[in-house]
């Protein structure tokens, strides 16, 4: 078994009440993967807590106090669309340590890839704030750790969530160990993930936000995949890819305004997998961000796993679909190209 899981009735603890942002979200996608066989075929990996060092290599320290304070009172709103309740610090350990779980099991050679299964997402959460029902930034955090305690010195972040991870790119954005790509719809929340936002000082060139127009499909966003993101990552060589991977781009999401399906997110991954296999060893971890209709979410993470499974075996080349593409999108790619060729000689119009 070369891929792994992540999960854990820990990610239940952390209770939102009628926000989108809800405990069924992972545990009927569990029980999905355990209907349909697919946990037998997974190597099962038990999360375990971050520690608040490990939390604070991304997150001030008052920040982290007030998580803790506010689950200690008993939770409610914690402002900027988040809610909670008293599990909610714990369970934010677990969802940042559950990254770290399977970032160590990658990179100490257990399995190949991992799909960690966790909760609350961390995309979107800052230094210093909460915010689009993130609290710890999971990824970040995770890139951060493989390169202090793994003395890896370049990173991929591939964001396909439909929102633009804003904290993610916050924290990278002056450091060039981690190459930050997201791919988003555009004026979604948090209304950020402008083209022209490259990165600054010797983190320049080192973040690519590529805004798509509203309903975006599989095709559009394998386009995306395959003029922008294979050729930069070939170029840079990263040591481990890591996937913010946000399910809400799905045509089924109540939240999301895009138009993707299962087979998008499985083409998407199958780049994501080729990459890591000609770069890193197929160092890959897949961590869940958004995603708010249960079927839908199964489905994407279903085809996310069952990938990464496949591609243990095969290790070729992702075969292009050679789907249409609206003109709009090759539009928008023709845009990123002429601000990142500057950075990335590989991109050219």
């Amino acid at each position: 078994m070369h891929t792994g899981l992540v999960y854990d009735t820990v990610y239940l603890n952390h209770d939102t009440g009628g926000h989108p942002e809800k405990a069924a979200r992972v545990s009927y996608t569990y029980d999905i993967l355990k209907n349909a066989g697919v946990l037998d075929n997974l190597f099962l990996l038990k999360p375990r807590p971050a520690s608040t060092e490990e939390v604070a290599l991304v997150h001030h320290g008052e920040y982290i106090d007030s998580v803790r304070e506010f689950s200690s009172r008993g939770g409610g709103s914690f402002g900027s669309d988040n809610s909670g309740s008293s599990g909610t610090f714990e369970t934010a350990l677990f969802a940042a340590g559950g990254t770290l779980t399977a970032i160590e099991a990658v990179l100490d050679k257990k399995v190949e890839s991992v799909f960690a299964l966790v909760r609350p997402p961390g995309h979107h959460a800052t230094p210093g704030q909460a915010m689009g029902f993130c609290f710890f930034n999971n990824v970040a955090i995770g890139a951060r750790y493989a390169i202090k305690r793994y003395g890896l010195k370049r990173v991929l972040v591939i964001d396909w969530d439909e929102h633009h991870g804003n904290g993610t790119e916050q924290i990278f954005y002056s450091d060039p160990s981690v190459l930050y790509f997201s791919v988003h719809r555009d004026w979604s929340f948090p209304a950020s993930g402008f083209a022209d936002r490259t990165g600054q000082g010797s983190g320049e060139g080192y973040n690519i936000n590529v805004p798509l127009p509203r309903r975006s499909g599989d095709a559009d966003y394998e386009y995306v995949f395959r003029q922008i993101l294979l050729p930069v990552a070939n170029a840079y060589r990263p040591e481990l890819v890591l996937i913010s991977a946000g399910m809400d781009p799905h045509v089924k999401d109540p939240i999301g305004q895009m138009n993707m399906s299962s087979s998008g997110f499985l083409k998407l991954t199958e780049i994501a997998c080729e990459i890591a296999c000609t770069c890193c060893n197929g160092a890959l971890v897949a961590v869940l961000e958004g995603g708010y209709n249960l079927n839908a979410l199964a489905e994407g993470v279903f085809a996310v796993i069952h990938t990464m499974n496949v591609w243990e075996n095969q290790k070729t080349r992702a075969l292009e679909s050679g789907l249409p593409v609206k003109i709009a999108v090759k539009g928008v790619v023709n845009n990123v190209k002429g601000i990142q060729n500057k950075y990335w000689p590989v991109l050219f119009v």
